[in-house]
């Protein structure tokens, strides 16, 4: 019992003094706060008293290199822009007076740094160390507030997005543009002002592909042919067309620079490389951001505390990418993946150059210059007033694409995304139509069949060489040996396989150089489209040509795609069911009116009740079959409850000369 009441006590004492201290605790807290309270009230009364003087110190900046002038003692700074970062400034210092200096170079945030420089400076220069230690002050101070201030341009350049104002005047001249029906022919006759003669198919699809960078899926394009015939000219025409600040131009592209460009540096831009060989590191970041849309990387770095840890970069896209190069062989995985371009090297065009290089040294061509100028105003003006907006393919379900070829897949993606290019560049002339999804409106314009036309016209020059297994250029001098070979034979009366030639024939006669011939007869030879024999005495090679001519509608034709007036009767015939059933349906609306309404002709509007009249009505026969034109609007007079005869309406007008047309018209009327 003695032990229990002395635990009783000892437990009552314990939490007494548990108490006191908490109480103890809660007294110092408050007054530790009031202190603290009492201590920032007179911080900041002695910082609103005491004014802090800047200092000045004499700097000049040539370039990239930063004078300080401290007395007789000038410091010469170099490499401050590259720190990027306000935790490091590495920087390049020489000091001198009279006719002694001192160069290191160190990171100025480094005490140990900072000691030896000053000691071995003040030995240099025989200077006090105080000196050199109260000079070195005075710069790191201006070195940081110029770090402050090109950190704080890059960042703004970074995240400003660049906007050019339209004046009134210039938009009204490019909404004009834009809604001219000959858009097309005027983009190609800008061209040849500008100086781009030819190559109407190249610069078209080229002009078409930048215009996509807009679209969900951006088509990609890749210009080869070989030296000095004018591939980075076609480019840098179709680049001056499009705004400038839209696109971004390199010579080459290191393996990683991609994934580090900043999550919307890309987003809808166009990625131009002057040469693929300048991107041959950085190949599979532009096969992803070409296939996926975004780049994503995990790399190390170091955190404020200078522990490792993992750092994620990503890079948004779409993004268009063109390309040039004079490779033969180009990776596959990123050939299936754009639209490939060959120049015309032909002797005809040659001339063409030549005659416009003449024509432009004139007084009449030095004179085009200011008009070379107000056309590319007017183009980069057209492309900034195309706005996003959703492309509907109505004729989607009625196209048609080989699919023998697992490659097919993506060509026939090009195919489609190359039809709605041609619509989306012509949004000023298509309504804008909208359609309910999850309770908003999305707007959207339709492709015509215009667009598939070209697009079908186009592709079969552009596709037709992409799906080959022979580079255009490899494939152009199989045409040259087939017409070579076909002219002998038929002058001499001998079967081909009978006609055996040297690789001088051929070099005479297509004017490749030998080189060339060697690499591009050797595919030919890898690919049997050649057969090569040995002569027993002298050791040369004799060819004979295996080709027969069997492709040679393919080297301008795609085969599979639909033909266009095929698609126009199915369209037709389409929208012509779709006018029965929608007759149908209104002859079965009439038979539930109430037997108060007049039953006369054909009455639009659906059912309605007897409180409510409508006030206009259509009547007579609407038949695209018959092409009856009996058809009138009558409007309700209510003085004696009754329709009378108000306008007349003509179905098919003598302006609508095509089936097309007319049905149009219909269906607007309607």
């Amino acid at each position: 019992s003695s032990d229990a009441k002395f635990n009783v006590a000892t437990k009552e004492k314990s939490i007494n003094t548990f108490l006191q201290c908490e109480e103890l605790k809660q007294d110092l807290s408050l007054d530790a706060k009031k202190a603290f309270e009492q201590e920032n009230i007179t911080n900041e009364k002695q910082q609103a008293q005491i004014k802090v003087p800047q200092l000045e110190i004499p700097t000049t900046i040539k370039g990239e290199d930063v004078f300080i002038s401290l007395g007789e003692r000038t410091y010469r700074i170099r490499g401050l822009y590259k720190n990027l970062s306000f935790d490091v400034m590495r920087v390049n210092i020489r000091v001198s007076a009279n006719d002694y200096f001192h160069i290191d170079t160190f990171d100025l945030y480094h005490a140990r740094n900072r000691s030896s420089f000053i000691l071995v400076a003040s030995k240099e220069l025989q200077i006090d160390d105080k000196t050199i230690k109260r000079d070195l002050g005075r710069v790191l101070l201006k070195l940081e507030e110029l770090q402050e201030i090109k950190i704080n341009e890059t960042l703004n350049a970074k995240n400003e997005d660049k906007k050019v104002d339209i004046s009134s005047e210039d938009q009204e001249i490019a909404i004009k543009y834009l809604k001219d029906k000959n858009l097309i022919k005027n983009i190609l006759s800008d061209f040849n002002k500008c100086g781009v003669i030819g190559e109407e198919n190249n610069k078209l699809v080229a002009y078409l592909a930048c215009t996509s960078r807009q679209m969900d899926r951006p088509l990609a394009v890749i210009v080869q042919s070989s030296s000095s015939a004018g591939k980075t000219s076609l480019m840098e025409a179709v680049l001056a067309f499009m705004p400038s600040e839209e696109q971004l131009k390199y010579s080459a592209i290191t393996g990683q620079a991609l994934f580090y460009m900043g999550e919307t540096n890309l987003k809808h831009k166009i990625l131009a490389i002057i040469e693929e060989e300048g991107v041959e590191k950085a190949t599979y970041a532009l096969k992803l951001l070409q296939s996926e849309g975004k780049l994503s990387i995990a790399s190390t770095g170091k955190d404020s505390q200078g522990r490792m840890q993992t750092e994620e970069y990503q890079v948004e896209g779409p993004v268009m990418i063109f390309l040039t190069t004079t490779a033969m062989d180009i990776d596959e995985e990123l050939l299936n993946r754009c639209l490939v371009l060959s120049v015309n090297e032909s002797r005809e065009q040659t001339k063409k150059i030549h005659q416009l290089q003449r024509n432009s040294q004139s007084i009449e061509g030095l004179l085009k210059d200011k008009t070379k100028l107000s056309i590319l105003t007017r183009q980069q003006n057209v492309q900034r007033l195309l706005k996003p907006i959703i492309v509907a393919n109505p004729y989607a379900k009625h196209l048609s694409f080989l699919s023998d070829k697992t490659r097919m897949r993506r060509d026939h993606l090009k195919y489609l995304t190359l039809i709605r290019s041609i619509a989306f560049l012509h949004q000023y002339q298509r309504p804008v139509k909208s359609i309910d999804h999850e309770g908003k409106q999305v707007p959207y314009i339709e492709v015509n069949i215009s667009d598939i036309e070209l697009a079908n016209k186009l592709c079969h020059e552009v596709l037709g060489r992409s799906l080959d297994e022979l580079s255009p250029q490899t494939k152009r001098l199989l045409n040259l040996i087939y017409e070579m070979v076909q002219k002998t034979i038929i002058k001499e009366g001998l079967r081909q396989e009978d006609f055996h030639f040297t690789r001088k024939v051929v070099r005479e006669y297509t004017n490749f150089s030998d080189n060339q011939l060697k690499v591009h007869m050797r595919r030919l030879e890898d690919l049997e489209y050649l057969r090569v024999f040995k002569t027993k005495n002298g050791g040369s090679y004799h060819y004979e040509l295996l080709y027969k001519g069997e492709a040679q509608k393919l080297d301008s034709f795609v085969m599979g795609l639909i033909d266009i007036e095929v698609l126009k009767q199915k369209r037709s015939k389409y929208d012509a069911k779709q006018l029965d059933l929608n007759k149908n349906q209104l002859d079965k609306t009439q038979a539930k009116l109430p037997p108060s309404c007049p039953q006369v002709g054909t009455k639009l509007g659906g059912c309605w009740s007897d409180q409510e009249q409508v006030l206009e009505r259509l009547v007579g026969a609407i038949s695209p079959k018959h092409k009856k034109t009996n058809v009138y609007v009558e409007k309700f007079d209510p003085s004696n409850h009754s329709y009378i005869h108000h306008n007349n309406i003509n179905l098919f007008p003598l302006a609508a000369k095509n089936e097309e047309s007319k049905n149009n018209h219909l269906q607007a009327n309607v």
